[in-house]
């Protein structure tokens, strides 16, 4: 069943209909009366003959005519009886609004399953449950009992009925753009968050994509449902629950450092979607995007009226990877003629007190300033549309006519205006002149220049869209034989680790340039495979049970004469028994010393949300402790690789400093897509630790493998 269906129904009704006004029942109707929807309305309830001059029908198969959507406005044990009787009248779709499912406990859940079991059986789709409802804002389809929601271009999906309410009311108060649609995602217990994705993609009346979201059950088709859909549609998103609860279980560094904030902020952002990170910012970002021309390039020019706005905008656009070029000799002449001496003409533009008696002035030198052809936008700070209020209201009708001609301005040079005014909250004509021409306004300095740095960021993202993976896993396209028969003896020992070696050997056969190493189960072993090795060795205990060895002093470097071979080996032996006297030892690892270089790791684990993901950042003992460490969705593409290695904090040690030399920043990238193509390969692997890996000056050596199943 298409969500056209629903989301566009054409009749609806309401289940649990009723006269108390403080009920969902009765609030529903009045709300589609009052926004005049054109729709049947067909009120249910049994004891009820009449309801707002509706006529009211005991149960939903006794209703004439058809029935596109039902809302669902009873408690959570009742739903399923309800859903048999939609299904009897070919209902196509329903709001579930009750709590009590998933979302509670082991009860809920299990009748959040037989809720979905009826739906599916009777070909019903489902919004919800737990949710506030669903609007469409055009047609007056209103299952919130939400009044006034200003209509506009805005696809909101939310699974907070109170953070929609903040938005719609916040576009109500603060803005002229507004909403096409509205729902209330709810436990996702049947339609997904990529499907209302989908839904919003192909929708004429939708612009832009808004969602808040908690978590998502199919966080994977999420990002290949958003990779296409912003192609065509910004999705702007903020998300809460930075939850670091899968760590307290986690096998290996790689599990212990991917707390779900940083692999889904990678992700939604490989995916083109606008992360946002403070919730004052996520309506203005989205109504910016559905208002504005693009940023062609990152390069702004900031106009003034004092330069302590000018300065902190500037450092936020910085940091927000927005460039604030200097101007050139032609603008800063342009603008020279026009403004006091004491003004500023670089960029920053300070205009210092210019438009005291004349605010025409910021229509002037916008004008200089977007005709530069290094200024692609223009981002006005100050108190712009408060001179009449503040000064004189002669300043103020001057302001309008500087507004006006701001936002003809916007449409001949096709670049964006946004304009930051103290006096953005106050009733201010001038400012709504600027809006009426599609130019947001604000009253926060950081909102503002964070919604310039959306218009260069999405932009940013569909100039580089060639080079971004899409996300889909091809399962299985690699597999080796000799792989497969190492992970295959594992699981008949019934274990879920490989063991060093084994775990290296499998990368072997897939090129990762692994050291060569030999398992001893003697000392006389062990000192026989030293003899083999060119320079000193280092030794490692091989056990199942001894995931980090270090932690159990297990790990002995730089071993040069059989007399530091056999008390080390001996040493090991004595040192793993003393830290877990049952642990299943194989063996001893004699290793080579690799070269001297820089330590990085590189991971996988499989999250919650989204499947595979990959880490990388600075390696070693001390990984945990620094956490400087970088997520990707897998798989990932060689442009993938190159930004992970680069965004870390350390990334000026792997170029070199001080007269070191500089990495091998190539083999690396191509260890990445050898990790990436192993995952693909193997769904048997569950986690991956390559800790760690030692980048040299040419080449790569991987030191230590850990591979859980």
């Amino acid at each position: 069943m298409t969500l056209e269906s629903i989301l566009n129904a054409e009749s609806v009704a309401i289940v649990g209909a009723s006269k108390d006004p403080t009920k969902r029942g009765l609030q529903t109707i009045r709300s589609l009366v009052d926004e005049k929807y054109e729709g049947r309305i067909y009120p249910v309830n049994p004891k009820e003959k009449k309801i707002l001059g509706f006529t009211c029908y005991k149960k939903v198969s006794d209703i004439e005519g058809d029935v596109d959507i039902a809302l669902i406005a009873l408690p959570a044990r009742m739903v399923p009886g309800i859903l048999e009787d939609c299904g009897k009248k070919g209902v196509k779709g329903a709001v579930i609004l009750a709590v009590g499912f998933g979302e509670t406990n082991a009860e809920g859940k299990a009748l959040e399953q037989e809720v979905l079991a009826v739906a599916q059986k009777n070909n019903i789709r489902l919004i919800g449950p737990n949710t506030s409802g669903m609007m469409n804002v055009a047609s007056g389809l209103n299952l919130v009992g939400l009044q006034d929601t200003p209509k506009g271009s805005i696809g909101l999906l939310s699974q907070s009925g109170n953070m929609a309410l903040t938005l719609i009311t916040e576009a109500r108060l603060k803005s002229l753009k507004g909403f096409s649609y509205y729902i209330g995602v709810g436990n996702e217990a049947d339609i997904k968050f990529h499907e209302y994705l989908n839904f919003f993609r192909n929708d004429p009346k939708t612009n832009v994509v808004l969602i808040y979201v908690e978590g998502m059950r199919e966080g994977r088709k999420f990002l290949q449902q958003a990779y296409q859909t912003s192609l065509k549609k910004p999705i702007v998103l903020l998300k809460s629950g930075h939850s670091l609860t899968g760590q307290r279980s986690a096998g290996s560094h790689t599990g212990a450092l991917a707390g779900i904030s940083e692999v889904a902020r990678s992700a939604f952002k490989r995916a083109g979607i606008i992360v946002i990170e403070k919730s004052d910012q996520l309506f203005p970002v989205a109504e910016t995007l559905a208002s504005l021309p693009p940023l062609k390039k990152n390069q702004v020019a900031i106009l003034a009226d004092g330069g302590g706005h000018a300065t902190i905008a500037a450092d936020i656009l910085t940091d927000l990877s927005i460039e604030v070029p200097v101007l050139s000799e032609k603008t800063r002449a342009k603008l020279e003629k026009i403004l006091p001496q004491a003004a500023s003409i670089s960029n920053p533009v300070d205009i210092a007190g210019g438009a005291d008696a004349d605010p025409t002035i910021f229509a002037d030198c916008a004008e200089i300033l977007l005709k530069d052809k290094n200024i692609h936008g223009l981002l006005v700070v100050g108190l712009f549309g408060g001179y009449g209020i503040r000064f004189s209201k002669s300043l103020g009708l001057m302001e309008e006519d500087a507004a006006h001609r701001l936002g003809k301005l916007v449409v001949k040079t096709k670049k964006p205006i946004i304009v930051h005014s103290l006096y953005g909250s106050e009733k201010s004509h001038p400012l709504h002149l600027l809006r009426y021409y599609n130019i947001p306004v604000y009253d926060s300095l950081d909102v503002a220049s964070k919604c310039m740095g959306a218009l260069g960021e999405y932009e940013s993202y569909l100039s580089s869209y060639h080079a971004k993976a899409s996300f889909v896993l091809n399962r299985g396209v690699k597999r080796n034989p000799k792989a497969l028969k190492i992970i295959n003896r594992a699981g008949k020992e019934g274990r879920s680790v490989l063991l060093e070696h084994e775990a290296k050997q499998l990368m072997a056969f897939h090129g990762a340039p692994v050291t060569r190493d030999h398992l001893a189960k003697t000392a006389a072993e062990a000192v026989e495979f030293a003899k083999q090795i060119t320079g000193a060795v280092a030794l490692k205990i091989v056990s199942p049970d001894i995931l980090h060895k270090s932690d159990a002093q297990g790990v002995r470097v730089n071993l040069r004469t059989e007399k530091e071979i056999r008390k080390a080996y001996a040493d090991i032996l004595k040192n793993a028994k003393a830290y877990k006297p049952d642990a299943d030892i194989r063996g001893i690892l004699v290793s080579p010393m690799a070269e001297r270089g820089t330590e990085v790791i590189i991971g996988t684990k499989i999250d919650d949300q989204f499947g595979p993901v990959i880490m990388f950042g600075i390696g070693g003992i001390m990984v945990e402790v620094l956490k400087d460490v970088a997520f990707r969705v897998l798989p990932i593409t060689y442009n993938s690789a190159k930004k992970m290695i680069r965004e870390i904090h350390s990334y000026p040690i792997l170029r070199g400093i001080r007269g070191t030399p500089p990495c091998d920043e190539t083999a690396l990238r191509r260890l990445l897509l050898t990790c990436s193509e192993v995952i693909e390969s193997y769904e048997e692997i569950r986690e991956m630790d390559l800790n760690p890996v030692i980048v040299h000056q040419k080449g790569i050596s991987v030191v230590d493998a850990r591979i859980i199943l």
